[in-house]
């Protein structure tokens, strides 16, 4: 980056403004990116490894099919009668899981963001354990964003200091392996583990899927990927010029996926009708014995790009990039649908445990109002449309169609569950924060599966215990408590009215956050959230805001 500080130079010397000179830096590091990505090949097909050609006379494992949605809004859905555009967009396939299986009305992330929370469920226990307490972000990225003069009230800011302790590639920022996975747990018994679409646990060798527990694995190892080509004209796109991690995504990005590390190739569809094509033939090959699938769409996370005839259905909503998004979500749910459908055309859905949920809420930088509405908050916030997300369980032949389990469970939880079905025992040389939910939801333990949940992203912390929730942050220098009993959309703050009850639980919030341990890379970029408004909207010194670190 050094000829691009003095280019930087030579720009301010023209007098050129600083809005100028950042978005002609923020052009040199998409450049930068660009150049750095290695050739892409192109389109191949994949031969799932075969298991045996005939299915085995004694009952087997489950299979374990666990569907991840990428910054899905808890409005997105149609399940708890909202949905986009109100409505305007069902979700019949996600949908069905619930009416054929349990919901947990209040399901919650591991983080607010997408890396720590997929570190979270990968492992069963809270990603601050074992240090993944940050998404990994490029230097450069960070670097730019944090210096652009967007929010005149609190701007986004970079952390120079700390870049002398950050890894010169994050992709070595990643998951320890020395921590055990969902697929690792369940090979012990077994099963065939396969990985598809997003991975953002890591890039390097010990890190990524197939050295994680995972036989096969077909995706991209970055937080995010393109849906399709830029321009490409069976796909409607929208962006966002009011957000630079919208313009560097779409300058940045590739299209590609790769097998087993191999090399990179194009896919031949839209990314998440391509990734489900994929699924259905891994599920074919795999239908005479127990298989772990795990399917981490990137849908719907930005950039936004939707395919020309979901869009094209939409005629009714009016706003483009609401339109886009919506169509989205209308892909995502039948890709969901091809998937169930596959389970049940093999006779596989009666012994399958499908998981489904999303990493986080959804994000403030889209620019939609209502994706996680009733609750307050977005992606990259500790308010309940952060970590508030769709979580659904069906397995046919142990849970009831229809349940609604309401005690509090978590991302953590899905290791547990996982393991309890496939009949894997759990580690014993280390805390597991989560539980098997099954014998929660049939009735056979009895009590709350947690008494307390934890959060924390550097200065910005939260305990959620006996119905109450604590949100401490130190920017601003502000604590929150919210009656989530009576008072489940966080309107009405009582840490004043209530000083016993933020103590009680500022203590157990201590005692949480003293088993973690520190980030094991730091934080270079922090910015502003405002809770009640996405990006794109003015904001008044009176809106509530919290800086998340990252």
């Amino acid at each position: 980056m050094r000829i691009s500080k003095v280019i930087v130079g030579g720009v301010l010397a023209l007098g050129l403004s600083a809005a100028a000179v950042w978005f002609f830096r923020f052009d040199l590091i998409i450049l930068y990116a660009r150049a750095k990505q290695p050739r892409i090949e192109p389109y191949r097909a994949i031969a799932w490894t075969p298991g045996p050609q005939v299915s085995p006379s004694a009952q087997r494992p489950p299979n374990v099919v666990f569907i991840l949605a990428d910054d899905l809004g808890y409005n997105d859905i149609t399940l708890n009668g909202g949905g986009v555009a109100g409505g305007a967009v069902p979700t019949p396939a996600i949908d069905s899981i619930a009416r054929q299986g349990v919901t947990f009305a209040n399901g919650y992330a591991g983080n607010a963001t997408c890396a720590p929370s997929r570190a979270a469920i990968m492992t069963g226990r809270y990603a601050t354990r074992f240090g993944f307490e940050f998404t990994p972000t490029p230097v450069a990225f960070s670097r730019v964003v944090g210096g652009h003069a967007g929010d005149p009230l609190h701007p986004s800011r970079f952390n120079a200091a700390e870049v002398k302790n950050t890894p010169k590639d994050d992709s070595t920022e990643a998951v320890p392996a020395t921590e055990i996975t969902i697929a690792e747990a369940l090979k012990t018994r077994g099963y065939h583990t396969v990985h598809l679409g997003k991975w953002h646990l890591g890039g390097v060798k010990g890190s990524r899927p197939e050295d994680q527990g995972f036989d096969e694995s077909l995706g991209f190892m970055a937080g995010a990927s393109l849906f399709a080509p830029v321009g490409d004209p069976s796909v409607e796109e929208s962006r966002q010029d009011f957000d630079p991690i919208d313009k560097f995504l779409w300058g940045a990005l590739p299209y590609a996926v790769q097998y087993n590390g191999g090399p990179l190739f194009h896919p031949n569809r839209y990314m998440t009708d391509y990734l489900t094509d994929q699924a259905v033939a891994a599920i074919d090959a795999n239908r005479n014995r127990p298989f772990f699938l795990y399917l981490a769409y990137n849908a719907v996370h930005t950039p936004l790009q939707a395919p020309k005839a979901d869009y094209d259905a939409l005629s009714g909503i009016k706003d483009h990039r609401l339109r886009v998004y919506g169509a989205m979500v209308r892909n995502l749910d039948r890709n969901v649908g091809r998937v169930l459908q596959a389970l049940k055309d093999r006779g596989l859905d009666d012994n399958t445990l499908v998981i489904f949920t999303s990493d986080n809420g959804g994000a403030n930088y889209i620019g939609l109002p209502d994706i996680n509405r009733p609750y307050r908050g977005w992606k990259a916030t500790f308010f309940e449309g952060g970590i508030k997300a769709p979580f659904l369980l069906r397995w046919p032949a142990q849970l009831p169609a229809g349940a609604v389990y309401r005690s509090p469970v978590g991302h953590v939880d899905i290791f547990a569950t996982a393991a309890g079905a496939a009949g894997a025992s759990l580690p014993k040389d280390r805390v597991i924060d989560g539980v098997d939910l099954v014998p929660f939801v049939k009735g056979q333990a009895s009590g709350d599966p947690h008494k307390a949940m934890y959060w924390r992203s550097g200065r910005y912390k939260v305990v959620m215990a006996g119905g109450w929730k604590l949100q401490v942050a130190q920017e601003p220098n502000k604590v929150w408590l919210f009656d989530m009993a009576n008072d489940p959309t966080e309107r009405r703050d009582l840490a004043k009215a209530r000083p016993d009850k933020v103590r009680e639980l500022q203590a157990i919030l201590a005692q949480l956050d003293s088993q973690m341990v520190k980030p094991a890379w730091p934080s270079l970029l922090s910015g502003a959230i405002y809770v009640d408004h996405p990006g794109g909207q003015p904001a008044k010194p009176s809106d509530e805001y919290v800086y998340w670190d990252n």
